[in-house]
């Protein structure tokens, strides 16, 4: 009988990538692949490390495996991922239980991993490099994950074309920073050049989305190819951070406020009908109140269809832990709630402009009967809203359908599929 194995993937979903080779890995092996942990002869933890609130998570989440362990459930524990490359010394004397610990995977430029897929049939994810070519003052990411790595493009294009006759309808290209794909292997960017030859080499993936870019990195040339080719998302993730210059200066960015206005603009008039989904951190070290207004002067500005904000997160390692001016926490927490309050009144008003309009919808999921719920392109899976759709029809998951807008929530919208 085959041993059987499961996997608790936590974090981003680079992680999801990882954790589907992982899986591949011990298919290869001869282990059968079970959902259940209870069915599981060995559990794989693929944790995150990248902010205190992940390695919490990581750490209950291998504590609560530990004790199915105790109670004889499953035999074996395997920890892998960011939190055990970090602190691998460390969580051994911690948890003798662990079988196990695997640092991060190694990217592999030169080749097609065989993965076991961890999302719906419809949709995928596409690693194309690992690591940041920045080095941000408050990010670990480059201490855990060592030097920027790309993929070599041709290892890309098989996998995305593989994936294509699998009958993935979107396929998310993933990395910590996907603008500085190539710089490594190429000398130069090569995210545009990479997308033209994926919208010309696929048949039947009808979004390709672009997730993680970063602002001092974006191109003329890749905002071209965005708004020219018709299966780019006309969605930009692109985390700004701040706006102060200071701040800007002391996170290590490599762009100013007037670079990053101009750069918003220029996204705007390139590709006019663009939705940009960014985050900003609160509480850095220094963040004075002049400083935290001009960041919510800044984001009831420029409109923002997306925003995600974290409060600082002090790591060990980072230039940003040793930086004087600590922020108490409950004024790092305060500031975040009150952009927060900020962004959701624009995106209450911003959602209410979508009533009326028809617009293509991907149906994921049957709410109950004769409602679904679905994304349009300005939706990364996850993170942002989605559409409730009403149809006399039966939809299938993974179907594309047209459907006009008739209500709005702050962060979702109810539509009715036309027939």
């Amino acid at each position: 009988m085959a041993k059987k194995i499961s996997i608790i993937s936590l974090g981003c979903v680079r992680n999801t990538v990882d954790s589907q080779a992982l899986l591949g890995e011990a298919k290869g092996q001869g282990f059968d692949v079970v959902s259940r942990l209870d069915q599981a002869d060995t559990v794989i933890i693929n944790t995150c490390g990248f902010i205190e609130a992940a390695k919490k998570e990581s750490i209950d989440t291998i504590l609560d495996v530990i004790a199915l362990k105790a109670q004889g459930k499953i035999k074996r524990i395997v920890v892998a991922g960011c939190l055990s490359e970090r602190y691998a010394q460390e969580l051994k004397k911690e948890f003798p239980e662990v079988d196990e610990f695997r640092g991060v995977r190694q990217l592999l430029k030169d080749k097609v991993q065989k993965q076991v897929r961890l999302t719906p049939e419809h949709l995928a994810y596409l690693k194309i490099c690992e690591s940041c070519f920045n080095h941000c003052a408050f990010c670990v990411i480059p201490k855990i994950k060592g030097r920027f790595s790309s993929r070599e493009m041709i290892s890309v294009l098989k996998e995305a074309e593989r994936l294509d006759r699998q009958g993935v309808k979107e396929l998310n290209i993933v990395g910590q920073d996907i603008t500085a794909y190539g710089m490594d292997l190429y000398r130069k960017a090569r995210l545009a050049d990479l997308v033209k030859d994926l919208c010309s080499s696929l048949n039947n993936v009808h979004w390709i989305r672009l997730l993680y870019m970063y602002p001092a990195h974006m191109t003329d040339e890749l905002l071209h190819v965005m708004a020219e080719e018709k299966r780019i998302c006309k969605y930009v993730d692109i985390p700004l951070q701040h706006i102060s210059d200071r701040i800007l200066k002391s996170m290590k960015r490599n762009i100013t406020a007037a670079g990053t206005r101009a750069l918003i603009k220029k996204i705007r008039k390139i590709v006019p009908e663009v939705r940009i989904r960014t985050a900003f951190i609160t509480g850095l070290p220094g963040e004075t109140g002049a400083e935290f207004k001009e960041l919510c002067d800044f984001v009831k500005e420029m409109r923002f269809d997306k925003v995600g904000v974290f409060e600082y997160s002090a790591e060990e390692g980072t230039p940003a832990f040793d930086m004087p001016g600590q922020v108490p926490h409950k004024v790092k927490r305060a500031r975040r709630n009150t952009l927060m309050k900020i962004q959701q009144k624009v995106s209450s008003e911003l959602q209410k402009e979508w009533i009326g309009r028809t617009s293509e919808v991907l149906i994921e999921a049957c709410q109950e009967r004769g409602l679904y719920a679905g994304r349009t392109q300005y939706d990364a899976p996850d993170v942002d809203g989605v559409v409730y759709v009403r149809s006399a029809r039966k939809l299938q998951i993974g179907q594309f359908v047209q459907a006009k807008v008739v209500d709005s929530y702050e962060y979702d919208l109810v539509s009715e599929v036309i027939l």
